[in-house]
Formats: C-alpha cells, structure tokens, sequence
C-alpha cells in the first residue's frame, strides 16, 4: 500500500494510457467486424474463408507484430500507433465471427418482411438486422474487450508505456508490490469496463431489457 500511495500519480497516468490504448481498438476493430461479418454471412462460400482468416490471425504472436509493423508503416518504434494497429486487427478478428454469428440469428421472417416493406439493403442492415443483432455483438464486445486489456500490456515489452510497464519494472527492480499492483490495476480496469459495456448496452438496446421483463 505505500508504494502505491508513494507512486499513484504515475499509476494514474499510466492506467488513463492503458484505457485509451484498450478503448481505440474495440472501437475500430467493431466498426470494421461489423460489415465484414455482415457481407460474410450473406456470402457463406467466401465468408467462411474471411472467418477462418480471422482465426489464423488471432493466432499469431503479438510482439512479433509490433516489431515488425514499424517497418509496414513507417513509424517509429515506440510509437503508441503500432500497438493500436496490431489490437486492432486483433479485436476485428475476435469479433468479425461474432458479428457472422449475430447477423446469422436474425430471424427470416424479420428480414423478409423488411423486404417486403421497401427497406433497401443497408436500410435493412441498419434498421433491422443491426438491431436484432445488437446483443450478441455487445458480447463479442465484452470478450474483445477483456482481452484487449490484457494485449496491451505486451506494449510495455518494446518500450510503449502503459500498467504492462509495472510488470517490467517491477520484474527488473525485484520489486512484488509494484508487479502485485499493476496486476490488480489491470483486472480492475478490464472490469470497469465491462460494466460500462454493459451499460451502455442497457442505453442504447432498452429493448433487450424490455424483452427480458415480460418473459
């Protein structure tokens, strides 16, 4: 507890980094999931090939990614940007199936009926689909979003601050406090935003909660 008293500025800043390089993947990896997983599911042949894609890349090491991804794109090797490329190709793989699956569910009816009713093909997608779809892709969310948390803390390994960096240093120095800290730090992080998730789930689907009330 005195070290982290002696040290809370730093762990603040550090954990406000750490959010910021845990959020920005999410959210660009769900705006590119979604119409991939989309396009995927209305074109089964094609899209299973797009899928199992997803699944190799998630596959793959992360911090061999962020070493050679500098090179790809031209930036400096601490640059914070690398490390929200590589997350971000991460969640798109996490969630790009998820988004298959959620589309997948919708019931035919429902979609036939937007048909029938003169709703266009992106009118259909963003009026009717994407709604229904919306809770499981606030799953997909969640699960991208804990481990996301986790991945950045890779970052720390090549020289990008975040709370990984209380793993290394405190490796280094021998110092438990400061590993057992950062550990708890990044646990409660990954849960503070599940529950935002979830609530802002609750906000923008308050029909899901009503469909829950009545059964």
């Amino acid at each position: 507890m005195t070290w982290f008293l002696d040290n809370a500025d730093r762990i603040g800043d550090l954990t406000l980094r750490h959010l910021w390089l845990s959020v920005l993947p999410v959210l660009l990896g769900f705006l590119l999931a979604v119409p991939i997983g989309w396009w995927a599911q209305r074109h089964p042949r094609i899209g299973a090939v797009v899928l199992g894609s997803g699944s190799i890349l998630y596959t793959v090491p992360s911090l061999p990614l962020l070493v050679i991804l500098p090179g790809v794109l031209g930036t400096s090797f601490l640059d914070p940007i690398n490390v929200v490329v590589v997350l971000t190709l991460y969640a798109v793989a996490l969630l790009v199936r998820t988004a298959a699956d959620a589309f997948a569910q919708v019931p035919r009816d429902v979609v036939d009926a937007a048909d029938a009713t003169g709703h266009s093909s992106a009118q259909r997608a963003l009026r009717v689909e994407l709604p229904l779809a919306g809770p499981v892709l606030l799953a997909g969310v969640r699960v991208a979003s804990v481990s996301t948390v986790s991945l950045v803390t890779v970052g720390a390994l090549i020289g990008v601050s975040n709370l990984g960096s209380l793993f290394t240093e405190g490796f280094q120095r021998s110092n438990t406090p400061e590993i057992v800290i950062g550990l708890a730090v990044v646990v409660a992080l990954a849960l503070a935003l599940d529950t935002i998730w979830v609530l802002l789930g609750r906000v923008l689907m308050p029909w899901v909660r009503g469909a829950r009330t009545t059964a």
